[in-house]
């Protein structure tokens, strides 16, 4: 399974009689599915069509699909009204003749208002619809090149995570074997710092110093934070495999890996342990970074 990227950009043209129609989508970051689709008047019985196709296709991102429409140019339809014609014509020829009147011409008769009509060329219902379905088709064909670029990009972002997500694995390991977390290494560490305070404040009860340092000891035990480390590490390598839209949870995910880190660091006595928590720290946030971008 490749993850997706949510940003990316497509286009598909398209002709279906005297139209030219070209659709442009472009798809950017978002928490959710936001769909806009944006088409000329004559298309806009498909809108509703369309906003469906991009949502059927998209899991998550704003997308703007955008529909830009031309029709050529026709001669327009030159219509005479031969009855009205006809009827004139049959009214003059009854008129008496008069030598002050002229003959009426054939160019005047068509100048007078109703016996000829320039009708402009359109479309009919049907034309419309046949030419409303083959724009939904061309959007169909601009949603698969938009699919193909963002799983192209997710392909990429996939394999990064899968580098970033080894590391946080690799500084998870290396702070498990730390050297200053040995038993060992803690007890000196406390029994320098009991020394130091008896030798500090010679009245202070041994027995009670050594109950503070025992709590102490047992509140910068990063123990747990590792394990809640390593079971992150693990589901994050499961949803990088898996075939649904992850992006939401891979977000959710890194939150947690951040806040285990910082647990860490805090909790560190150990100067090398808090080295490798900041690694940590670093790691996750690039990782977090990246993965905004996952659908």
């Amino acid at each position: 399974m490749t993850l997706k990227s949510m940003t990316g950009f497509s286009r598909a043209a398209g002709a279906s009689g005297a139209w030219r129609f070209v659709w442009e989508i472009k798809a950017v970051n978002a928490k959710g599915l936001d769909v806009r689709v944006r088409v000329p008047q004559a298309f806009d019985a498909i809108e509703q069509q369309a906003r469906a196709a991009v949502a059927d296709k998209l899991a998550r991102g704003t997308c703007y699909a955008t529909l830009s429409a031309q029709r050529d140019a026709a001669q327009p339809e030159i219509r005479i009204n031969r009855a009205a014609l006809g009827a004139l014509q049959t009214v003059l020829a009854e008129l008496p003749a008069n030598a002050a009147l002229r003959p009426a011409s054939l160019d005047g008769l068509l100048g007078l208002r109703g016996i000829v009509d320039v009708v402009e060329a359109g479309d009919d219902e049907e034309t419309m619809k046949r030419i409303q379905v083959e724009a939904l088709a061309s959007l169909q064909t601009a949603l698969t090149a938009l699919v193909d670029m963002r799983a192209r990009e997710g392909a990429a972002l996939q394999e990064v995570l899968t580098r970033r997500v080894d590391t946080i694995a690799d500084l998870v390991q290396a702070a498990e074997t730390c050297p200053g977390r040995t038993p060992q290494a803690v007890r000196e560490r406390l029994s320098r710092s009991i020394a130091e305070l008896s030798d500090a404040a010679p009245a202070l009860d041994p027995a009670r110093l050594h109950q503070e340092a025992i709590l102490l000891a047992a509140k910068a035990d990063v123990r747990e934070e590792l394990d809640r480390l390593k079971a992150h590490v693990a589901a994050a390598r499961t949803l990088l495999g898996s075939d649904q839209p992850v992006g939401r949870k891979l977000d959710f995910l890194a939150q947690e890996f951040a806040r285990e880190a910082n647990t860490l660091c805090a909790k560190s006595n150990d100067s090398t342990l808090t080295t490798i928590g900041m690694d940590l720290r670093v790691e996750i946030e690039q990782m977090r970074e990246q993965v905004q971008n996952i659908e």
